[in-house]
């Protein structure tokens, strides 16, 4: 079993609310298909969900009466883009079914606590994949937070110990600053912990899950949990399927740590 999460910088354009990459996700799809792999598909909320998001500080938890309709579109546009994913995946040839973390997940002071796992393990017996996404879910003790991406990457890892976990970002992979707007950026073709204790501190991520550090440091994990990690980029059309089989790619490998 795989483990791939669907950067929402690929399938969505952050830049612009509500913007979905159809013609992106309708090629990976073919990818997956064609690999021939089950597998857990996590994807990103993107500009379904971090602008609304963010403004609200709804990563927070409660403090105002105002985020509670902020949350709730919020939990609207995010399954927007969800439905418009399982759209893309079934009539693709990838049977799948959503699992929206408000039903299925809660938090604890903003991080994952419970997680019915049992559920993505029955849909793989049956031969459907289990799709699930960053979204709006119920703290015990913020009364609502945001449950990412990568915190459900992390704990599906641990729970079901994929063969392989793939990260598909809109770049080639990890570098050494931000490519966009430093020319001498260069892409490493291994993280480690040595590695991410080295980077300068100066890049930072526009979202609510955090900087690109505390990305890096989830990865980590995850991989300690999972075989093989690798963030590669899904617009390099044949990346994702080569990644699947097992095949060397161009991206970043991610060594975790030992557990």
């Amino acid at each position: 079993m795989m483990l791939v999460k669907l950067g929402g910088s690929v399938i969505t354009d952050k830049t612009r609310y509500l913007t979905f990459r159809v013609d992106v996700l309708t090629r990976l799809v073919k990818e997956i298909v064609s690999a021939g792999q089950n597998v857990v598909l996590i994807h990103g909320a993107g500009s379904f969900g971090h602008v609304l998001a963010s403004e609200h500080r709804i990563q927070d938890g409660y403090t105002n009466d105002s985020q509670v309709p902020a949350a709730a579109k919020v939990m609207e546009d995010v399954r927007d883009l969800n439905l418009r994913v399982m759209r893309v995946l079934n009539e693709g040839g990838l049977p799948s079914a959503s699992l929206p973390p408000s039903a299925v997940a809660t938090l604890k002071s903003g991080k994952l606590d419970v997680l019915d796992v049992n559920l993505f393990r029955r849909y793989l017996e049956v031969g459907i994949s289990p799709v699930t996404f960053g979204d709006v879910a119920l703290d015990s003790e913020r009364r609502f937070g945001i449950c990412s991406g990568d915190q459900l990457m992390e704990r599906l890892a641990r729970e079901l110990r994929p063969e392989r976990v793939i990260f598909v970002s809109d770049i080639d992979g990890v570098f050494t600053a931000d490519p966009a707007s430093d020319p001498d950026a260069r892409l490493m073709e291994t993280v480690d912990r040595a590695t991410l204790d080295s980077l300068p501190r100066t890049q930072r991520c526009a979202d609510v899950t955090g900087s690109i550090f505390g990305k890096i440091e989830t990865m980590l994990r995850i991989a300690s949990w999972g075989g093989d990690a690798v963030v590669l980029n899904g617009h390099a059309p044949g990346r994702l399927e080569a990644a699947l089989r097992g095949e060397a790619v161009k991206g970043t490998r991610v060594r975790g740590d030992a557990t």
